[in-house]
């Protein structure tokens, strides 16, 4: 990449907003650019968006920002989506065929479009991972190429509601941001923050945010399961804060004092928590609350993960997100899951390279926005802005465009990858276009074999063939007569 060349992404968390610019570096790494944060709990609740008219304004919030950071205009973004209402459903499509069929592309693309199709009462398939090929007996990660009378295609749909999906598409349009690419977040968090090992043994990825908790089960290299729970680390500073406190004095005491696990007979009775300097509370009260609403948060966690799984979690558990900075919340997954092996992602695995405070903290915040930054793969950067804010500036030469991603079908996209519905619609156009060419193209055939047919039958037929016998004996006898 050129110096003005660089990606943006966006995270629309439950209590902040992230917007991130970096660059990608030939030798993998990337350089963040600029970070910028913008309070988002007014209008996005459990992730999800309830105002579109105020998330649209802090999309352009972000925007300026950071267009004012970089000093170059920002032709796209790429966005994360979460929240409350995404959830998985296992589906399996089946396709009897003749006896010793060999397994064709088409045949497992007509699978995969078939489960798309499927209809959900008021939730839109956003994803849909691919689990395993069952050929006749037989479960195959690609099953093409293979001999057999019967082929089922088991896939893991990740829906959403669609009023949230329609409000998300409208809050882009609102601001006049165009959408590089739009992720589910869960899965853009798990490529940058598990290990090859981790995924292929099996495991579960604990991200405790601020309004929810999402909870994403790997094994064999394949995502078997996807659940948000509506509870976050906000719930514990909620419930502190019914001790009679403001909320932002429970976030600091929640940040000072709170801890996962505390024994017993570690706890002392006569120990006080300082509020502010007139009031504090005891200790035993204060660590009930907080220890009470994280089992909550663990259980909600355990009871996600599917039965069949509990006992294949070798690469063990993986907690992120800003909850997972309390303090020995280790110990309380161990004591509640009974799952010896916890590992606490403060950081992504990709080389980060920054001098802004926020990456650099490694805290675990900023893993699902620097996922998103590196799945990226277009440049967003547009052209050099005036720093001087000249109201009549230099006539420059026109931008190029900025690249574009042809719209595709559901089947054409990656792992993750989530259409707008502006894509959706024009990929829609396309495949009817396509369509009516081939019908047209049919027909056309079919016209011309008719013709064909009823030239041949009617040059075979009997009063065709007498009719050229007399012409024929009709032109001999003239020849005749005429010699």
């Amino acid at each position: 990449m050129t110096a003005k060349d660089f990606i943006v992404a966006i995270e629309l968390g439950s209590s902040k907003m992230t917007g991130i610019a970096g660059k990608k570096n030939l030798d993998g790494s990337i350089q963040v650019l600029a970070v910028v944060k913008e309070d988002s709990s007014s209008f996005i609740r459990k992730g999800v968006v309830y105002n579109i008219e105020k998330t649209a304004q802090c999309l352009t919030n972000i925007v300026k920002k950071l267009t004012t950071q970089l000093k170059t205009d920002i032709t796209q973004v790429y966005v994360g989506i979460g929240g409350q209402s995404i959830r998985s459903v296992r589906n399996v499509v089946t396709k009897e065929l003749p006896s010793e069929t060999l397994v064709t592309q088409d045949m497992v693309v007509e699978l995969m479009d078939n489960n798309r199709n499927m209809q959900y009462a008021d939730r839109e398939i956003l994803d849909a991972a691919v689990q395993e090929y069952r050929v006749d007996n037989q479960l195959q990660i690609d099953p093409v190429g293979i001999q057999c009378t019967r082929l089922e295609g088991n896939f893991l749909n990740i829906l959403q509601r669609k009023a949230f999906y329609k409000s998300l598409n409208s809050c882009f349009e609102m601001a006049q941001i165009e959408v590089a690419e739009l992720y589910l977040a869960p899965l853009a968090l798990a490529d940058s923050v598990l290990t090859d090992t981790e995924k292929r043994s099996g495991c579960a990825l604990v991200d405790i945010g601020a309004g929810t908790t999402t909870v994403s089960v790997y094994q064999k290299n394949l995502l078997r399961h996807l659940a948000v729970i509506p509870l976050g680390s906000n719930n514990i500073t909620k419930d502190i804060a019914s001790l009679q406190m403001e909320e932002q004095d429970a976030e600091r005491m929640k940040l000072k004092y709170a801890c996962a696990y505390t024994d017993n007979n570690e706890i002392d009775n006569s120990l006080k928590y300082s509020i502010d300097p007139e009031r504090q509370v005891e200790s035993r009260k204060f660590i009930e609350i907080v220890e009470g609403r994280l089992e909550e948060i663990i259980e909600n966690v355990w009871y996600q993960i599917p039965n069949e799984y509990c006992d294949k979690l070798l690469g063990g558990i993986i907690l992120t997100g800003g909850g997972s900075n309390m303090k020995d919340i280790e110990l309380a997954f161990k004591n509640h899951t009974h799952i010896d092996k916890i590992r606490i992602a403060k950081f992504v695995t990709q080389t980060i390279t920054s001098n802004i405070p926020e990456i650099n903290a490694k805290d675990g915040t900023m893993n699902t926005v620097l996922g998103l930054l590196a799945k990226g793969d277009i440049n967003c950067a547009g052209g050099a802005i005036n720093p001087n804010g000249e109201l009549f500036p230099e006539q420059k030469p026109a931008a190029e465009a900025p690249e574009r991603r042809a719209p595709r079908q559901a089947s054409e996209t990656d792992p993750g990858v989530i259409r707008m519905e502006r894509e959706k619609q024009l990929a829609e156009e396309e495949a009817r276009r396509k369509k009516e060419e081939e019908e047209r193209a049919e027909r056309e055939m079919a016209e011309a074999e008719a013709r064909r047919i009823a030239k041949e039958k009617h040059e075979n037929s009997f009063w065709n063939k007498a009719f050229k016998g007399i012409k024929k004996f009709g032109k001999s006898m003239i020849e005749e007569e005429e010699e």
